[in-house]
């Protein structure tokens, strides 16, 4: 679910409570979470609605100047159905605080296991130890601007940083991404088992 660039901060102020989306089908359920830029939505519950339904107070709880801001907005678009999300602030990204987390060996095998399976899926072939190796030696620069010589559009490359960065390995900047402490760790491991192979 996409979120308005000033829908954060209101979230964050708790003066946003509600959103509103108009889906074929929700692309958040009630009961999960969402991260963002601020950290961890909590999804208290997501309804379907009509449009006529929506109260000034509701549209006001969305970050809506009027009730007819908000019904303006789903008029311009058709197809699927009106769904109200109730969300607030969880917490902070869990993601933060594991970039920084250095994992022992049994953690780091399930690490390099999942890299495994990632790389096995890989439309180009293997490519995690690439990616990251290649945020280390070139952090803070746009991923339209890296190599393409790893086969990858800067869709997929952006796909494939997102995984990682899932894992806690890699961090996003404000121009590109860069390896956290984590990520330098396991991608050190990454070498290490490659050197042992190699000899």
């Amino acid at each position: 679910m996409l979120l308005k660039q000033e829908t954060p901060k209101g979230i964050q102020s708790g003066a946003i409570t509600l959103a509103f989306r108009r889906w074929r089908r929700p692309t958040v359920k009630s009961g999960g979470t969402l991260l963002t830029a601020i950290g961890q939505l909590a999804i208290a519950a997501v309804d379907v609605v009509s449009v006529d339904e929506i109260t000034e107070a509701e549209s006001s709880a969305a970050g809506f100047s009027s009730l007819d801001a908000l019904r303006s907005e789903f008029s311009k678009r058709t197809g699927g159905d009106v769904f109200r999300v109730r969300l607030s602030l969880a917490g902070p990204d869990p993601r933060i605080a594991l970039r920084q987390e250095i994992p022992e060996d049994e953690e780091a095998d399930m690490i390099l296991g999942r890299l495994a399976r990632l790389d096995s899926r890989g439309a180009t072939g293997p490519w995690t130890s690439r990616v990251l190796t290649l945020l280390r030696d070139r952090p803070e620069v746009r991923a339209g601007d890296l190599p393409t010589d790893m086969g990858m559009d800067k869709t997929s490359f952006k796909v494939n940083a997102r995984k990682l960065k899932g894992l806690g390995l890699t961090e996003s900047l404000g121009v590109g991404y860069r390896l956290s402490p984590r990520g330098e760790a396991v991608l050190g491991r990454m070498q290490d088992e490659d050197n042992r192979r190699s000899t």
